[in-house]
């Protein structure tokens, strides 16, 4: 498909610069959950084998526990209730993980792209964060298998017709396919949106914001004329704010996964398998249907 080899394309050619990005300390400082320098526990049998045949070890950074970061400001994969709980699809799923894993889900609510990097230095095991798989994340973390699938889309005002969609470039348009020079698009910072859109635009036509609920302000306020952000998410901030829309034409296609530390195979065997468990028994399913109604 021509998108998906241009969007290949733009990718590879991020790769290296979003990769040391992601190694490189952004001045966030989210607090070390008890695990001092992130010294491993004591060692977890694996439901995957090792090559002898036994069982694989994996340890967690606290005995017992599952440490998971995310960002609470993606629903309705991640958001918080009235009491500041971290609620969500994903909660959900890591905290069904985490019960087939026989550990306790412990679960830290920090800006995304701290938790990016948090994995990375051992401060926690796992994300779920709405995540998307992509191969400058590969090169510094290990992916489980996709559990649900995520849709980009564009959030404009309603009456406001300037944006028309996107060509194979990943360029916003207007109606008679012109790429639109004169466009603000607001992104939440370290998402692979913000990765399109300055690679179509540039940087300099892109306002990364800390949020997606964020970004939907800065549009409401007219300090960017457009949105991209994935689509459930999307839904529930134009649900909640009226005189908002959704362009009809999906951005960009993307798998969402859990992710580990690059080279934590143990811990990611035993996550992957217990997910995959999860998936083949329709609780993952089960899961997404309580938070997204069908059609």
């Amino acid at each position: 498909m021509k998108l998906m080899k241009k969007l290949g394309a733009l990718l590879l050619a991020l790769t290296m610069a979003v990769a040391l990005a992601a190694c490189s300390d952004t001045g966030s400082n989210p607090s070390q959950p008890g695990g001092g320098e992130g010294e491993p526990s004591k060692s977890v049998e694996s439901a995957e084998p090792n090559q002898g045949g036994e069982p694989a070890a994996f340890t967690t950074i606290e005995e017992g526990k599952l440490l998971m970061c995310t960002n609470a400001a993606f629903p309705p994969y991640e958001m918080t209730d009235d009491s500041g709980n971290v609620i969500g699809i994903d909660p959900e799923i890591a905290q069904a993980i985490a019960d087939k894993l026989g550990l306790e889900l412990v679960i830290d609510d920090i800006d995304f792209d701290a938790a990016l990097i948090s994995v990375q230095e051992n401060r926690h095991d796992v994300i779920l964060a709405g995540l998307t798989y992509r191969e400058d994340r590969d090169l510094v973390m290990d992916f489980t298998d996709s559990y649900a699938t995520g849709y980009q889309v564009i959030i404009v005002n309603e009456g406001d017709d300037r944006i028309a969609g996107t060509n194979d470039d990943l360029e916003l348009i207007d109606k008679d396919g012109n790429k639109l020079e004169d466009i603000q698009i607001g992104v939440q910072r370290g998402t692979t949106g913000e990765t399109f859109c300055q690679g179509a635009h540039g940087v300099d036509h892109v306002t990364s914001l800390d949020n997606g609920s964020v970004a939907v302000q800065a549009l409401i306020n007219g300090q960017v004329d457009c949105v991209v952000i994935d689509k459930g998410p999307a839904e529930e901030y134009v649900k909640n704010n009226p005189g908002l829309t959704i362009l009809e034409a999906e951005y960009v296609i993307e798998d969402y996964c859990a992710a580990v530390d690059e080279g934590n195979t143990a811990l990611l065997n035993a996550i992957n398998g217990a997910l995959n468990e999860l998936i083949a028994d329709g609780t993952v399913q089960k899961i997404m249907d309580r938070y997204i109604s069908a059609g």
